[in-house]
């Protein structure tokens, strides 16, 4: 079966061409250093400098070295190497991601990486880069490794039947390390890393049958559906939710990486049973019948999604519904009376009308003709 290896990049292959004997040198491991976290943009010229002055020598010395001291080199083709077993041509129907942090570093190594492995033949070998990640707080950190996981979801995860995903964790930062090593207990078959060592024997770890178990969160529903389509709540909305799964933004309080992470795991399961009772959303007895009638437990999901989605912003506008218009297609219906309408998808919609209080009374789901028939339109 054909592999997506995602690598993380660290910056050894770039410090390990420092020259620590050179006088003129000595200090560039410091200055290195203390700009590790810096984007391209805020590097300043002289360390630009030397990481393009290493990163030549690290080209070069990839390009004409053997198999065991390109190995010693760059811990995440360390890595690679040991999943091939140092016969990289075993991979050429292969996908390989370098993960590399927001940094003028992280995007350098990584390009070495990737430019080496093409000249092999491993062609299908991209970088990604986490918006932001990077070390240089928890707040950046956060919302890099956030970044991760919705380009994970997006684009590693559906092709799971198809490949088998492994993580090559042999390079990188430690606190990065940490997090993929528990995501990848739940997206990757297996997670690989090298005993240190003149052997460089590879080390994998096999997906392990983790469950989340649901019923610790399955009371708070609500509130993660709310949280997962962008509502900020307030600290007495999510009092009882555990507090692994809750980050801050702007002062509300939304789901952390972990929180997202169980959140996908579960919401399938938590989304597809009976309707929940979302704030300033209101059922009349035709749109539960209608609800009832859904057999596709997928489009049971899909649609309180978007009711989850419609609560958040009735609840953070008041009941306005103008925050609605672009969000969800949301309009009225000609000669009616004042019967409005939003979509769920292209051949799905929600007729509704506002009532007392800014509440959004929802009337009957289905077809565009099940909903226009109806309402006797």
């Amino acid at each position: 079966m054909r592999r997506i290896i995602i690598s993380t990049i660290g910056t050894s292959l770039l410090t390990n061409q420092i020259k620590r004997g050179d006088q003129a040198e000595q200090d560039w491991y410091n200055q290195l250093r203390d700009t590790a976290n810096f984007t391209l943009e805020n590097t300043p010229k002289n360390v630009i400098s030397i990481i393009e002055t290493l990163k030549n020598r690290a080209i070069q010395k990839l390009e004409q070295s053997s198999i065991p001291q390109i190995r010693l080199a760059s811990a995440e083709l360390n890595g690679i190497y040991g999943l091939y077993n140092n016969q990289l041509q075993e991979g050429i129907q292969d996908i390989n991601w370098l993960i590399s942090t927001d940094t003028a570093q992280g995007k350098a190594t990584a390009e070495i990486v990737k430019e080496f492995l093409r000249q092999q033949g491993l062609v299908n070998s991209s970088i990604y880069t986490p918006s932001g990640l990077s070390t240089a707080s928890t707040t950046a950190f956060a919302e890099g490794i956030d970044d991760l996981l919705v380009w994970l979801r997006k684009e590693i995860i559906p092709l799971k039947d198809s490949y088998r995903i492994c993580f090559n964790l042999v390079g990188s930062f430690k606190s990065l390390q940490g997090y993929l090593n528990t995501i990848g207990m739940f997206y990757a078959h297996e997670i690989i890393y090298i005993f240190e060592g003149k052997e460089s024997n590879l080390i994998t770890i096999p997906r392990l049958p983790i469950k989340v178990d649901e019923s610790l969160i399955e009371p708070y529903t609500v509130q993660l559906a709310l949280m997962a389509e962008g509502a900020g709540l307030s600290l007495s909305e999510v009092t009882e939710i555990p507090e692994a799964l809750i980050g801050e933004f702007n002062g509300k309080k939304v789901l952390s990486t972990w929180g997202d992470l169980i959140w996908d795991e579960s919401k399938d399961n938590l989304l597809s049973g009976n309707l929940l009772e979302f704030p300033r959303l209101h059922y009349t007895d035709t749109f539960r019948a209608d609800y009832n009638r859904i057999t596709d437990s997928t489009k049971k999901v899909q649609l309180q999604q978007d009711l989850a989605k419609v609560s958040g912003l009735l609840k953070e506008s008041d009941g306005d519904t103008s925050v609605l218009f672009q969000a969800v297609d949301y309009t009225r219906y000609k000669n009616s009376n004042q019967i409005d309408h939003f979509r769920v998808n292209r051949s799905l919609r929600i007729s509704c009308k506002v009532i007392e209080g800014g509440i959004l009374s929802l009337r009957y789901y289905g077809t565009h003709d099940h909903v226009q028939r109806s309402e006797g339109l």
